[in-house]
Formats: structure tokens, sequence, C-alpha cells
């Protein structure tokens, strides 16, 4: 007979592989409507191995934003957007953008950003550890009600420089300038850190092989187990075995519970 603890995983994993089918397969509702090209191999990795899928990405990018009319501030969601570009810019880019700015217009920098929902905790943390080893010090883990394990990969060198005020321009091009050798910096190091993440990731995904193998075999040679798989195919076969005798062939109870939660993942 299973055990409780056995099943329960099943209906978890069950479920988890439902959340899967579903997310992978409803369409790409950003801005672009695919994956960037840096967070590609990435992202494909993720999603080939059972115990993750990825929600949403950015691979990081130079905005230029022009915010409400009312003074409300600068919202993505409520600007106008006067460029985006996931390469390195330049000034002139820059400059002929501005032509269309009527409001406050602010030039941003924005780091590779990842969600991905895990299968259990103990996946997110093997995760959060790639993240925090590759440089993205800001990520972070989030359990949700349903109990649905989120992990999201962030780093914390963003930019974000005001250029603009009612349409009329503060600062000067060489300004402009300066700031985009400094976000195209950002650019560069944010594209090594997604090649670290993806280096670590696979490292850590051959160990977890690795490892999950070993306890496969360990599990099979464990004496224990073996005993207990062998007196429940004798139950199963002969039910009139009575309980107490099985508790004794066993050797107790105890020690053939202690080595069935030793192979537990939670």
């Amino acid at each position: 007979m299973d055990e409780p603890g056995s099943l329960l995983r099943m209906d978890r994993g069950a479920e988890f592989s439902r959340w899967k089918a579903q997310s992978l397969s409803k369409a790409d509702l950003s801005r672009k409507g695919s994956v960037d090209e840096d967070a590609v191999a990435v992202v494909e990795l993720l999603n080939s191995r059972e115990e993750f899928f990825t929600t949403s990405s950015c691979a990081g990018r130079i905005l230029l934003l022009d915010g409400s009319p009312n003074g409300s501030g600068v919202q993505k969601k409520h600007c106008c957007w006067l460029l985006v570009t996931h390469k390195p810019c330049v000034k002139e880019d820059v400059m002929a953008a501005l032509q269309g700015a009527t409001s406050s217009a602010v030039l941003k920098f924005e780091p590779f950003i990842l969600h991905v929902q895990c299968r259990t905790l103990q996946d997110a943390q093997t995760l959060h550890s790639v993240a925090i080893d590759s440089g993205f010090r800001n990520s972070g883990i989030t359990v949700g009600k349903r109990g649905k394990t989120m992990l999201a990969v962030r780093s914390t060198h963003g930019l974000e420089v005001p250029l603009s005020h009612k349409g009329k321009l503060m600062v000067t091009e060489e300004y402009i300038e300066f700031l985009l050798t400094i976000a195209n910096q950002k650019m560069e190091e944010n594209k090594r850190r997604i090649e670290r993440f993806y280096n670590c990731l696979q490292h850590a995904m051959e160990r977890k092989t690795i490892s999950n193998s070993h306890s496969e075999i360990k599990e099979k040679n464990n004496p224990l187990c073996t005993r207990k798989n062998k007196r429940n195919r004798e139950k199963a076969h002969d039910p009139s075995v009575p309980e107490d005798k099985e508790k004794e062939l066993e050797g107790g109870d105890s020690l053939g519970i202690s080595a069935v939660f030793s192979e537990e993942e939670d």
C-alpha cells in the first residue's frame, strides 16, 4: 500500500503538470510576442525539466519612456514607449526618440528578470542558489495560498534617469551620451550574468540528476527497503498474513518508516 505522503506528492505532481501544460500552451502576451534572444537558452532549459516552467521573462533592455501628461509619473502601463532595445544603444537613437516626448521622458535600463514556477520548495531553493551564485542577488521565493511556489530571478543593477520635463530637454547631449555608456556597460554585464546563470543551471541539473540516480540505486539496494517491498508483495499475495507477524519479519515498523522518509524530496 502506498504511504499517504507518497500519494500527496503524486497529487501535487499531477497538479503541477497541469499548471505547466496550461501555462506553456498560452499565447505570449508580451509587447514583443516572443522570448528575447538572450533568454531563449535559459527558458528552454528550464521548461525541459519536469520540476520547472517559466511564466515570464525579459533578457534586459534600454527604454525611453514618456510619462503621463497629468503629472502622475512614469508608469509603463500608462505612458508612451519612445524607444525599446535589447541591444546596446547609441545617442542618435535616443535624440531622435526624444522628439516625440511631450511630458517627462525617462531613460531606463532594466536587467534580466525571470519568473519560474517550481514543483516543490526544494526545487525553488536549488534554483535560488543558482541565481544568487550567478549574480542575481535580488532573487526571491514566494509561496501562494494554492501551494504555487514561484521564484523570481532579479538583480539590482538597473538605471533610471529623467531627461525632460513637460517636453523640454533638461540635460545636454553630452550627458545623454555618458548615460548611454553606463547603460550599455550594464547591458554587457547583464548578458554575462545570464550566461553564467545558464552554465550554473546546467551543472546544478546534472548534479541533481546524478543524485537522484544514486538515491534510486541506494533505495533499491537498501535491505530495509527490500524487506519492506518483499513484505508488501507477500501481503498482496496472501492477505491472511497477520499484521504482528509482518512487524516481526520486518524487524520493527520504526526502522521501515525511517528508511522511507529518508528518500523523500520534501
